[in-house]
């Protein structure tokens, strides 16, 4: 990505980078626009399905939210967790839907082990 590409990526998401007591992402500007890239895609993305399983299941947004979330956390192509809330968060902005209400910290994840490796 060069210097002078027009994204901006919201200082929302910058965050999701800077560990505590730190003011500096701990990412390269270019990989933080990247992964800003994925994230807003899968967010766009996700409100036509989220529409249609408020419609087809008749829950609340709240439980399409919550089943969408738990869908962002599983499987190889998982989210991290702060990603995964983003996304959520995104989502619901653009659905014109009530901010999720998540727990402040998600239950850890154990990293899967390098292929070929027995964990």
């Amino acid at each position: 990505m060069s210097e002078d590409s027009q994204i901006v990526v919201p200082p929302s998401f910058i965050a999701l980078f800077i560990a505590p007591g730190r003011s500096r992402p701990n990412a390269p500007r270019e990989e933080i626009a990247a992964r800003h890239e994925h994230c807003e895609d899968l967010a766009c993305l996700l409100t036509e399905h989220a529409r249609t399983q408020l419609w087809q299941l008749g829950v609340t947004e709240a439980d399409v939210l919550e089943r969408i979330h738990r869908g962002l956390l599983a499987g190889d192509t998982a989210l991290p967790p702060a990603q995964a809330r983003w996304v959520l968060c995104r989502l619901a902005e653009l659905l014109e839907w009530e901010q999720p209400e998540l727990p402040d910290r998600l239950p850890d994840r154990q990293p899967d082990p390098p292929p070929g490796q027995m964990p």
